[in-house]
């Protein structure tokens, strides 16, 4: 019989290229979004309009459901507005997915949690977990009501590649503000190419065999040298060089500093600084090879990230 998999955040960045995923598995999908599209071409998604604040919503979505793929967040905004999704919004649709009898749940959270680092070779809760901003905070405290559930759970770190609004974006930032190599380029970061991340969640909503209920680190096992994530971007015409060798890193603040813009020093960190946690079990565990790596995979997203900078 045909899985038919129940899915949150199908519109987003990450939850978009799970979708694409999702159906290359032909696998049967209910998407849960606030204004289905108009143009529906018959194909194996059920498009349902509905929201995770909604009394009903989580009801509808998850019943009949073998899995379900939770992806939503609200990762801007209040801490009353974040709240409301990532974790009153999570704890209803978890409680619906029991009361539907859902099988299998995979639920999509954030390295985030951790909270400023460094952090370098670090284990799933290796170290307490401390989140600073309402985002994280608030899907720390969707990832019980997950838990409880029996759920997956899955905390990527950087996530690259075609739709990202984050990670290069702010990179193209700081380059201007800090136009040299922060600490010599010798931070190692946890990044995943946004469509093996999608692999990922796709073999774990559909595999024969489900992976136990647990939290889960899911970037690539190898974490990406600062320097190495900027040259490579460089080389595709995304990102200015950046001469070496470098400053250290409280010249860099210092530049920061001098230069404002919209990304703060504790986001400058999130990308300059060592922020790295081990992630090969999940992959294993799931069966998915992880793919070349974040770096192999900026050729198929360099048109992407050209095209937004020329846009401004």
């Amino acid at each position: 019989m045909t899985t038919r998999v129940a899915l949150t955040g199908s519109t987003g960045f990450i939850g978009s290229a799970a979708l694409r995923a999702l159906a290359d598995q032909g696998v049967r999908v209910r998407a849960l979004v606030r204004t289905p599209p108009q143009q529906r071409d018959g194909g194996p998604v059920e498009w349902l309009a509905g929201d995770l604040t909604d009394a009903d919503s989580p009801a509808r979505l998850c019943e009949g459901a073998d899995v379900l793929v939770h992806l939503a967040s609200r990762v801007g905004g209040s801490e009353e507005e974040c709240e409301a999704v990532n974790d009153r919004g999570t704890e209803s649709l978890m409680g619906a997915a029991v009361r539907a009898g859902v099988g299998r749940i995979v639920h999509l959270s954030t390295a985030a949690v951790y909270g400023a680092g460094p952090h370098r070779g670090i284990a799933v809760d290796g170290v307490p977990a401390v989140p600073v901003s309402a985002a994280s905070r608030t899907r720390l405290a969707g990832e019980r009501h997950a838990r409880e559930a029996g759920a997956v759970v899955l905390r990527p770190g950087l996530v690259t590649g075609a739709g990202d609004r984050w990670v290069v974006p702010a990179l193209e930032e700081l380059v201007r503000r800090v136009p040299v190599l922060w600490d010599g380029g010798e931070g190692r970061l946890s990044v995943v190419d946004v469509g093996d991340l999608a692999r990922l969640i796709a073999a774990l909503a559909t595999a024969p065999e489900a992976v136990a209920p647990g939290v889960h680190h899911a970037s690539h096992p190898e974490p990406v040298r600062v320097g190495d994530l900027l040259a490579a971007l460089a080389g595709y015409g995304v990102l200015p060089a950046l001469p070496g060798p470098g400053l250290p890193w409280a010249e860099c603040l210092r530049l920061l500093d001098e230069h404002p813009g919209r990304i703060s020093e504790r986001q400058f960190a999130l990308v300059g600084q060592d922020h790295w946690y081990c992630s090969e079990e999940i992959w294993r565990l799931a069966q998915c090879p992880p793919g070349p790596g974040p770096l192999a995979r900026l050729a198929d997203a360099a048109d992407w990230y050209r095209g937004r900078s020329a846009q401004g």
